[in-house]
């Protein structure tokens, strides 16, 4: 992955557009970031390769497919062996309810995203499939009362 030096401010523009809105034409944001549509497609291209942009994706409101209540599960691991740890995150990354998992430092060694229809389904979740694994030591839930609040990559000063 390149360093945020090898980006030109037409790169930066290129990713604030799409950040936006990524479903924006090639022409729509060729126009935008003042480049004719070849040059800005190759650049696109070239952000693609280079693993500057990850994906692209519908991003789905948990609520309108019924699943209205999202939480961040607090996740510690009783021993700490690949074997156990590559077991939990196959198993959670399966479930439907996942929305994301993350390794973290602290007390906890990962916070798990989930959307479920209400707190009986948490309940259910939590019990049947996170407290019930052997490698799981710990489990904490805190309920998310808002939409994530989130802003776009831009460059540093």
């Amino acid at each position: 992955m390149p360093r945020e030096s090898t980006l030109d401010p037409v790169d930066w523009r290129i990713l604030q557009q799409l950040q936006d809105d990524a479903s924006i034409t090639n022409k729509e944001l060729a126009a935008r970031v003042g480049l004719p549509t070849s040059s800005c497609h190759e650049r696109v291209r070239r952000l693609r390769e280079l693993g500057v942009i990850m994906a692209v994706r519908a991003v789905v409101d948990p609520a309108a497919v019924g699943r209205g209540l999202q939480a961040f599960v607090a996740v510690q691991l009783r021993p700490h062996r690949r074997e156990l740890v590559e077991a939990f995150t196959a198993a959670v990354l399966a479930l439907p309810e996942t929305l994301a998992l993350y390794t973290v430092s602290g007390p906890d060694d990962f916070f798990l995203h989930v959307a479920v229809a209400d707190s009986g389904h948490l309940h259910r979740l939590i019990v049947d499939h996170l407290t019930t694994r052997p490698e799981v030591g710990h489990a904490q839930t805190h309920l998310i009362f808002d939409r994530p609040m989130t802003a776009p990559v831009r460059p540093t000063r």
